[in-house]
């Protein structure tokens, strides 16, 4: 009897601190034990509120930020175009000593110096969205952008003749996002014998710009029939220029992104579809895979957060609507 009162004390025991060491884990993870709060910079490609895209990763870093406990701080450039003022913006944070830097490079092969440099003062550096040239970041969280644009590629090839013309709206040179997509779209034409594609045009991330070479386009090449945006601006700003010249029976339109402006040319079915991310995951994953390297816990070196191609006909569907039309305050 004696025995059997001792294995049940014992098994108590041994449940208890199994319990205790769960419990202290989490607080720890949670910085709940720990008086240092962590400190983060994000650095976005832009802090431009009019790109939904940005705006619907930035919930996800703040959601990430309080349920983990983190001091995020966000700095960024008027624009995706200016490469210089976020090295500059990075050569500042490095002074302040944050524990850790979230990183959408403007540029695949430029900001690479000053990506080491962060590495160098011994600060974590994740990046999202966009990469950078030799992987030097602790984790690269990013959709699968070769995979995406052919996923827009397939669509149009399905709805246009392999002999007709089309052309690729893609945002800033020399980004990985853009080179990516460009060349899974360019692939998988070629791989359909879709042979004729313009030179590519840059509307340097402005859906402006992208109106009115679009205007232009459409005026000097009245055979066109396809065109593809790679970001939100490029496909409103093509999307738009069609609507108001009146051919969105001839020309189809693929793009990327979700803005409340690209659902509604959906509507109006100016655009067959359009690529979806996943901008408040990618948010949420880099604050929290920031946090566990600094806690010296090991992350995958690349986290790809997926994507869909999302039309008129499925963009109501209970999965769908909840990418489409994410929470913003």
């Amino acid at each position: 009897m004696s025995s059997l009162w001792s294995k049940i004390g014992l098994s108590a025991l041994l449940l208890f601190f199994i319990i205790a060491l769960g419990w202290v884990g989490y607080r720890m993870f949670t910085n709940e034990l720990d008086p240092k709060v962590r400190t983060i910079i994000y650095v976005p490609k832009t802090i431009d509120t009019s790109i939904e895209f940005w705006e619907v990763m930035k919930q996800g870093v703040a959601t990430a930020a309080k349920e983990f406990g983190a001091d995020v701080h966000t700095i960024g450039t008027d624009t995706e175009l200016d490469v210089d003022k976020q090295i500059q913006l990075l050569e500042q944070a490095i002074e302040e000593k944050p524990d850790a830097i979230i990183l959408a490079a403007t540029d695949y092969y430029r900001l690479v110096p000053v990506a080491e440099q962060i590495k160098a003062a011994g600060i974590t550096l994740i990046t999202v969205d966009s990469g950078l040239n030799g992987g030097v970041s602790e984790s690269f969280i990013a959709t699968d952008n070769y995979k995406a644009g052919r996923k827009a590629a397939q669509e149009l090839i399905e709805n246009i003749h392999s002999d007709d013309q089309v052309a690729i709206m893609n945002f800033v040179p020399g980004t990985a996002t853009a080179i990516e997509r460009e060349k899974g779209v360019r692939d998988a034409l070629s791989q359909n014998g879709v042979d004729h594609v313009h030179d590519t045009l840059y509307s340097n991330g402005s859906s402006q710009k992208a109106y009115q070479l679009t205007v232009e386009l459409l005026k000097n090449q009245p055979q066109l029939k396809g065109i593809i945006g790679l970001n939100e601006p490029s496909t409103l700003g093509a999307g738009l220029a069609i609507m108001d010249l009146g051919l969105k029976s001839k020309v189809k339109l693929v793009g990327f992104d979700n803005s409340s402006s690209e659902v509604h040319l959906l509507e109006k079915e100016i655009m067959l579809g359009t690529v979806i991310q996943k901008p408040f995951t990618m948010g949420y994953l880099a604050v929290k895979t920031a946090l566990e390297v600094v806690s010296g816990h090991k992350v995958d070196s690349v986290m790809d957060t997926g994507s869909e191609f999302i039309t008129k006909e499925n963009m109501y569907t209970s999965e769908n609507e909840k990418l489409m039309f994410p929470f913003i305050e």
